[in-house]
């Protein structure tokens, strides 16, 4: 018994019936070119005349539920006076029909429930009287409701309060089941939003995959090339400025992507996207000499072969490689290979493991190899990255090369 009553003690139960009630309200003004046809027949009966203003107004006020601001707005207040989530309106302006049928319901129920409301509070004021000693009673449409003097009057009246709060629970809760159906999206409409949802993920990972990889590389190298050129600066004043031309050179390659990336996420037209490929190879590693680590390439096959962004992707597993290295290694060599064969582009980075990083002990976020993961993943490749030998680190990539059409 309290569940049931529950509803009529809410605020927003009233604040739906509100909403109703604006939308009779609203519909007011077109009440008058609706009687426009009736009034131009005035030989005809008086019950076809009310049956053609009704039906007039009807089709006047379906027209105005045709108009894409009408759904914006009858979306809005739902929202926050029936407190249904509802997206915002397709671009596409779809829903127009359903829209219309929605404000039809709408006007409807709010002049059903308006005049309902109206009688039932008169009735709840009037019928009362008779606790004064006085006649109280109601008369509507030739009918007259009359109660006794004393408790019968009081217990109509409160029946009438009762059935006036039944009626906005009724209204609201039939307002709320309505509006997802014909203000929210079609079937064909959460597709299509689940589409794009779905691309924009997947368009912010590899944005976040790209500035993972450059600038966490450009970051780890400049790093090390600072304590470099700090070191040697009195010492070797030639190592220091090579190591400084070479945070240049990093620093300006990591610019061009943050400001790609940066006009992406605003959403803003960004210019032409970084294409690093293999060919950007010999200036990645000689970036990676500068920071004093001995990088040892081995490069096989027509690396002319690999376009587009399977070389693209090349590079940023080379990359993110490189920088693992430059993180996490020992001092000693990198093997750096690079093979293409006719149908398959192997990749690899071999580092020395231990102590005596130095400088090269960086923090990890853990990001780096499940970036490289999902990128392989949707190249269709293989990745192996783990010990390989003792005192040794290997990170392989198989990729395959597609055919030439």
């Amino acid at each position: 018994m309290i569940r049931g009553i529950r509803p009529l003690l809410r605020g927003s139960t009233y604040a739906g019936m509100l909403f109703a009630s604006c939308g009779a309200l609203a519909s007011l003004p077109l009440l008058p070119f609706a009687a426009l046809p009736a009034l131009a027949w005035p030989s005809a009966p008086y019950g076809v005349q009310v049956v053609l203003t009704l039906l007039v107004w009807a089709v006047l006020i379906g027209a105005v539920g045709l108009a894409r601001s009408t759904r914006r707005v009858l979306v809005a207040g739902a929202r926050r006076l029936l407190g249904v989530p509802l997206p915002d309106p397709a671009a596409s302006g779809t829903g127009h029909r359903r829209t219309a049928l929605w404000l039809l319901l709408h006007v409807a129920l709010g002049w059903a429930g308006a005049v309902a409301g109206f009688v039932l509070l008169l009735a709840a004021v009037t019928l009362p009287g008779g606790w004064l000693g006085a006649e109280a009673g109601l008369s509507l449409f030739g009918r007259s409701v009359r109660p006794e003097p004393g408790w019968p009057g009081g217990a109509a009246a409160l029946c009438c309060l009762l059935l006036t709060t039944t009626l906005c629970a009724v209204v609201t809760r039939t307002l709320r089941w309505a509006a997802p159906g014909l203000l929210g999206p079609s079937p064909a409409e959460r597709l299509a939003l689940a589409a794009e949802r779905e691309l924009r993920l997947a368009e912010r990972n590899r944005l976040a995959h790209e500035l993972h990889d450059s600038i966490g590389h450009t970051l780890t190298a400049t790093t090390i090339q600072a304590a470099v050129a700090g070191e040697v600066l009195s010492a070797d004043p030639a190592a220091a400025r090579a190591a400084m031309r070479g945070i240049e050179e990093s620093t300006r390659a990591a610019l061009e992507d943050l400001d790609y990336v940066l006009g992406v996420l605003r959403e803003e037209k960004a210019g032409t996207a970084p294409t690093r490929t293999l060919a950007d190879l010999p200036g990645l590693l000689d970036r990676v000499r500068h920071t004093g680590a001995v990088v040892e390439p081995e490069l096989s096959g027509d690396l002319t072969r690999v376009q587009g962004t399977l070389s693209r992707a090349a590079y940023r597993i080379l990359q993110e490689g490189l920088t693992n290295a430059l993180r996490h290694g020992a001092d000693g060599p990198i093997g750096v290979r690079v093979a293409a064969a006719p149908d398959v582009l192997e990749l690899s980075v071999v580092n020395r493991t231990g102590r005596g990083a130095g400088p090269r002990a960086f923090p990890t976020s853990g990001h780096g190899l499940s970036g490289l993961t999902e990128r392989v993943r949707l190249l269709h490749g293989e990745i192996e990255c783990g010990p390989a030998g003792p005192g040794h680190w290997r990170l392989a990539v198989r990729l395959p090369i597609p055919l030439p059409a």
